[in-house]
């Protein structure tokens, strides 16, 4: 009894001591193994990187568990959201190969990507943006627009084999990557939502520009969604850009803002901008389907980029004269 009540201790310990840092964060980071690092000092090298919070629990798993003898050198992709045994089990896997990383910001337009990838030497110029007006091309599990896939092109760090690179098959991964990332785990919500796919797309990559905090996002969502429900103007500045072939061109940003007929200004034009304005990321895209209910109905943001929400037009007002935005 004694010693079965010892070995039920000991695997509460390594259970607690082995868990995620942040179950909630997928996010890869490319880890080196040095050659000759042992199971007991992986802990702090994880540690050091950020993979987990707390690089003794991690020796304590491994000295409980007796884990990691087949450790490897190598580079190896981890998450946070790994466990401590996921983590022993991919680094006792295959290292990755020598790929360089390329990363699409969150927000970059298609034309940002393929500017990306021309500066690489991996594409002729233009190459990409052509393959992306192309969505019949490709394959997802989610419906795909017409005319281009600006707002289907998931934003990461890929990791990438420069020999064998192709334009179609990193738009390919992409779209993968969107529906592994994001679609496929919220697919009944998507499916029960009121709005339709491209739609959800749409909003966010609007809040991707609009809302540099993630946490704020929601928020920002719900006054948006709001505003579209109440046939009001969504007054977007960030759509008007969309089109510009510098998005910080201001002169030809005030010149869009008064143009009646330009279909991305939502200052004068009522609902949605017929595309997204580029491709948003992970919190954009949650905001836009779970948006956070509100009093407030504007917003701004001062020169800190500190949000300022507004339950009215002369509150909105007022912020805009104490922080100077106009």
């Amino acid at each position: 009894m004694l010693m079965l009540m010892l070995m039920t201790g000991c695997q509460m310990i390594a259970d607690n001591a082995g868990a995620p840092a942040d179950p909630s964060d997928d996010t890869d980071y490319i880890f080196t193994v040095p050659p000759g690092t042992t199971p007991r000092s992986l802990g702090p090298k994880l540690a050091e990187a950020g993979i987990i919070d707390d690089g003794e629990a991690f020796t304590t798993y491994i000295r409980i568990t007796k884990e990691g003898s087949c450790l490897k050198a190598g580079r190896f992709q981890l998450r946070r959201s790994m466990s401590a045994e996921e983590i022993l089990d991919e680094v006792c896997g295959v290292p990755l190969a020598n790929d360089e990383p390329f990363t699409v910001v969150e927000g970059w337009r298609i034309r940002e990507i393929d500017a990306a990838l021309t500066a690489k030497g991996w594409i002729e110029a233009g190459e990409y943006a052509a393959l992306a007006s192309q969505p019949e091309a490709f394959t997802a599990t989610f419906p795909l627009p017409e005319g281009n896939l600006e707002g289907y092109l998931y934003p990461e760090t890929y990791m990438v084999d420069v020999d064998k690179f192709t334009a179609k098959a990193f738009i390919q991964r992409q779209l993968d990557t969107l529906t592994e990332r994001y679609y496929a785990p919220n697919e009944p919500d998507i499916t029960a939502s009121e709005r339709s796919w491209s739609d959800l797309l749409v909003m966010a990559s609007m809040i991707e520009r609009e809302e540099p905090t993630p946490a704020n996002r929601p928020l920002i969502a719900g006054i948006l969604w709001k505003r579209i429900d109440n046939d009001w103007f969504l007054g977007v500045d960030a759509t008007s850009r969309y089109t510009l072939e510098e998005w910080n061109d201001r002169k030809a940003f005030l010149g869009k803002l008064r143009d009646p007929d330009d279909p991305y200004n939502t200052r004068l034009r009522y609902g949605l901008p017929p595309t997204p304005i580029g491709n948003p990321g992970q919190a954009a895209l949650e905001a836009s389907l779970k948006p956070e209910a509100s009093e407030f109905w504007f917003y701004l943001h001062d020169s800190k980029q500190v949000l300022h929400p507004s339950r009215n037009q002369r509150e909105h007002e007022a912020y805009r004269k104490q922080y100077n935005v106009y």
